[in-house]
């Protein structure tokens, strides 16, 4: 059991901070990190980004840039698979790494160009999209898992991010080629949305990404392609259902809080809006519904509250569960999930903090591992994960940098290709709406 867990319950139990009152955000409302940023909070941010690169850099085969779907929190891993996805965000993360000199500037530009060779030559394609889970040595297909749209979507993201950050030409090209063979009207499969996945024994699944959550970026992403697009019409075919939590009002179905956190770690969404809504405003809004209704669920777990919040999907003592809400969705048990509050550093800056610094403090080594925070914990229990996840390790790492300087946004927008999306899709500056013809 947690050496702390009374002291930290009734720090939970007793926390001063106050929800904002529900209604109409305007821009000034959604500022991220603060110009006088404390230093502790800068400190901790810091160790935060340093502790996930070393997982991006370590658990990655150094031949293939190959990022490991998960490992052991405190260094090292029996997993036998790799992600694209947790490889997508490890291509970004080596971006953060480069920028911030975590390690030698020639070393990681070399990770990066050895990673991109890999992908683009050596690892098997259907249409230009790739399997969910990789061998990480020989990058052909494990677990006998499906060709995955969405993940493909995040390994772009990071290809894309890598593409503008670095000067070099392979690096260019080989990520150039990555994007570019994709055929994206494939996976539509004679609709308007697309299917979640195709594998060669059962084909397509009858399931579509069809409603509103993470994958707003395969739709950007599709849209904006210069080979293979699919037209403006399917980003209006998605379904946006609406949410409404004790006076929050937003986009949202039954889903964990990490949908609302994806698109954005790359996509700024920032003070523009299409025909449907501020995304960002949105997932403000879908943080603090999260942050309250976890404060509502202390009467049942008293470790929530609302200075120590956060359920998203994860790892869990009976493993891998999607949890979260509103509403009560999952087998919740009192876990804490530290990339939930992490992944909403740019949409609720203090409120996220106060839920980092008091992990980090109250629980200290027992969930601070070499990679940073473990993948949840439950301090009523005292069940500790021994595991980190790729995923939520680089939504943290890469909230994480957004939050700090923007620099994620700030280089993944230079993609034309991501601007054009937008564009097709109706985004507009707050404040400008096309004037109707007389």
């Amino acid at each position: 059991m947690f050496s702390t867990r009374r002291q930290f319950l009734r720090v939970a139990l007793t926390g001063a901070a106050t929800l904002p009152l529900a209604g109409k955000l305007v821009a000034s409302d959604l500022l991220t990190a603060p110009t006088d940023l404390l230093a502790s909070d800068a400190a901790l941010l810091n160790e935060i980004e340093r502790g996930a690169f070393e997982f991006f850099w370590n658990e990655a085969n150094p031949d293939t840039g190959l990022v490991l779907d998960r490992a052991n929190a405190s260094g090292g891993s029996t997993c036998s698979f790799s992600s694209i996805a947790a490889t997508g965000f490890g291509l970004t993360a080596l971006c953060i790494g480069h920028e911030r000199e975590y390690r030698s500037r020639v070393q990681i530009e070399q990770r990066v160009a050895r990673t991109l060779d890999f992908i683009s030559r050596h690892v098997p394609t259907e249409h230009g999209f790739l399997y969910h889970f990789l061998d990480p040595t020989t990058g052909k297909r494990a677990l006998h898992c499906e060709v995955s749209p969405i993940d493909t979507a995040i390994l772009l993201c990071g290809v894309l991010t890598c593409r503008e950050h670095f000067r070099d030409a392979n690096i260019k090209r080989d990520a150039t080629t990555i994007y570019n063979r994709v055929e994206w009207p494939w996976a539509l499969n004679g609709g308007k949305t697309f299917a979640t996945d195709w594998t060669p024994e059962d084909h397509f699944s009858r399931v579509r990404w069809d409603s509103y959550c993470e994958s707003m970026m395969l739709y950007l992403l599709a849209m904006g392609s210069p080979t293979h697009s699919v037209p403006a019409e399917c980003w209006n075919a998605i379904h946006r259902p609406k949410m409404v939590y004790r006076g929050h009002q937003y986009i949202s179905g039954p889903d964990p809080l990490f949908v609302h956190q994806f698109s954005h770690a790359w996509f700024d969404f920032r003070s523009r809006h299409d025909d449907y809504a501020n995304y960002f405003e949105n997932s403000v809004i879908a943080s603090l519904a999260h942050r309250e209704f976890c404060a509502e669920l202390s009467r049942r777990f008293p470790c929530y509250s609302k200075d120590v919040w956060g359920i998203s999907a994860s790892e869990s003592s009976a493993g891998y569960v999607a949890w979260g809400g509103p509403p009560f969705t999952g087998p919740i048990d009192g876990s804490i999930v530290p990339a939930a509050s992490a992944g909403s550093l740019p949409f609720l800056f203090r409120e996220s903090m106060t839920v980092l610094r008091n992990l980090r403090r109250y629980y200290g080594s027992q969930i601070w591992k070499e990679y940073g925070f473990v993948d949840a914990f439950n301090p009523l229990t005292g069940w500790v994960s021994r595991e980190v996840i790729g995923i939520d390790v680089g939504i943290t790492m890469m909230m994480a940098e957004n939050a700090r300087s923007q620099f994620v946004w700030n280089t993944f927008m230079r993609n034309s290709e991501a601007r054009n999306a937008m564009e097709l899709a109706g985004f507009l500056p707050d404040g400008f709406e096309v004037p109707l013809m007389a």
